[in-house]
């Protein structure tokens, strides 16, 4: 009873002092509202499951929906609003934060994690894609902006802040199903390589490049970026939406990795998910937690100004940073929605687990970009100390993106 007798003070606290739409329906008929027309209910079908609640955090409760202790009744938006507004009202003040961790990355371990995420079917993945199947940040210009033209929108910006040329060599490290590399040689005439650990991203690309006629330009392999021999041979290197599986004491090997590869008069971009706290916590309130058990596996995220000394120290001069997070944010939202859309087809190909996991961290990413619970930058770098290959002045990205695209 004490549990129960919690969560109904609990449930009259909220009530009164900060109203959140969640109504808590139990096993005997019962139900507590913590707050007045509640969007979102919880189905708590046993009281054992009650555990989850008190305290509680996002760890506990994500993980007894994906378990099926509990049903949940709402939009995807809703129950994870209603849920992160109940934890942030109802939680202990320590448990908001997450410790810090230490992961070992080697690269068979890198592998299995890129492995579980990655290859649990294309199939699944075109459900909640754009159709060139670009998983990462978009890039929209305006509100009209449908997923399809801000994916491309985004190929175009990396490419054109990349101050590519016809005839250059281009790495992009984690090309995912070949987007990016395709559009390079397609549209600007690059000689363009990609690398996965994916199986399944890398069958899919071979396809996909041989079915556009692009062999004799474009590659992809399934290598890892520790691997890649060509020392010096790259003029533009990409790397987006990877680092994030790197990890916080290998960035500075990542980067001189990434300065080896590059030809002298080069260019690099990483593109990837930051840490909103300068110290690198992973997000807290069991979100982290959530994360690494059920969606990325050892992933661990740098702060920004990490970022920019660690490759400061592998030899870079950082010559443009900008923040997509907004961009993230309303990327997430379409991924979210889609996958809702497509919830009998989810669940026929991946299952009912894999389906409730993947529903409730894009809409908790969605959520948490935009209230800057993390934060995502494009970051452009030269080699240091060396004639730097780009203008004077921005005008160049908006220039050759906007011409790109037209």
């Amino acid at each position: 009873m004490f549990i129960e007798n919690r969560l109904a003070q609990l449930a009259t606290h909220l009530k009164q002092s900060q109203p959140t739409p969640l109504r808590l329906s139990l096993w005997d008929g019962r139900s507590l509202d913590f707050g007045p027309e509640p969007k979102v209910t919880i189905v708590v079908p046993q009281k054992r499951a009650l555990r989850c609640f008190v305290p509680p955090d996002l760890m506990k409760l994500g993980e007894a929906y994906v378990e099926g202790r509990i049903r949940v009744d709402g939009s995807l938006r809703d129950i994870f609003e209603a849920s992160a507004r109940f934890v942030q009202a109802a939680a202990r003040p320590d448990s908001i934060r997450s410790l810090l961790r230490a992961v070992s990355h080697t690269p068979q371990r890198d592998r299995r994690a890129i492995q579980y995420h990655y290859d649990v079917s294309n199939e699944f993945y075109r459900l909640f894609l754009d159709h060139n199947m670009v998983y990462s940040c978009a890039y929209f210009r305006s509100d009209a902006d449908t997923l399809d033209q801000a994916q491309e929108q985004k190929l175009d910006y990396i490419l054109a802040k990349l101050h590519v040329k016809p005839g250059q060599r281009l790495l992009d490290i984690g090309c995912g199903w070949g987007a990016l590399i395709m559009r390079a040689a397609q549209k600007y005439g690059c000689i363009a390589t990609g690398i996965t650990l994916s199986r399944n991203q890398y069958e899919l690309a071979r396809e996909r490049i041989r079915a556009a006629g692009l062999e004799d330009r474009c590659e992809v392999r399934l290598q890892d970026y520790r691997d890649v021999p060509e020392t010096g041979s790259y003029d533009r290197i990409a790397s987006v939406g990877m680092f994030e599986h790197v990890g916080l004491k290998h960035l500075g090997a990542y980067f001189r990795k990434l300065d080896a590869l590059l030809a002298e008069d080069g260019v690099v971009l990483n593109h990837g998910i930051t840490a909103a706290h300068p110290d690198n916590r992973a997000v807290g309130m069991g979100v982290g937690q959530f994360i690494d058990k059920y969606v990325f596996p050892d992933g661990e995220l740098p702060h920004i100004s990490l970022v920019l000394r660690e490759m400061s120290q592998a030899g870079f001069e950082v010559a443009d940073v900008e923040s997509l997070r907004r961009h993230y944010a309303r990327t997430c939202e379409h991924w979210a929605s889609n996958i809702e859309k497509n919830r009998n087809e989810a669940i026929r190909i991946a299952g009912e687990k894999r389906y409730r996991i993947w529903s409730i961290y894009l809409a908790g990413c969605a959520f948490g970009f935009a209230r800057d619970w993390m934060n995502i930058y494009q970051v452009l770098a030269v080699k240091a100390r060396r004639p730097n290959p780009l203008p004077a002045t921005r005008d160049w990205i908006y220039r050759g993106d906007q011409a790109a695209f037209a």
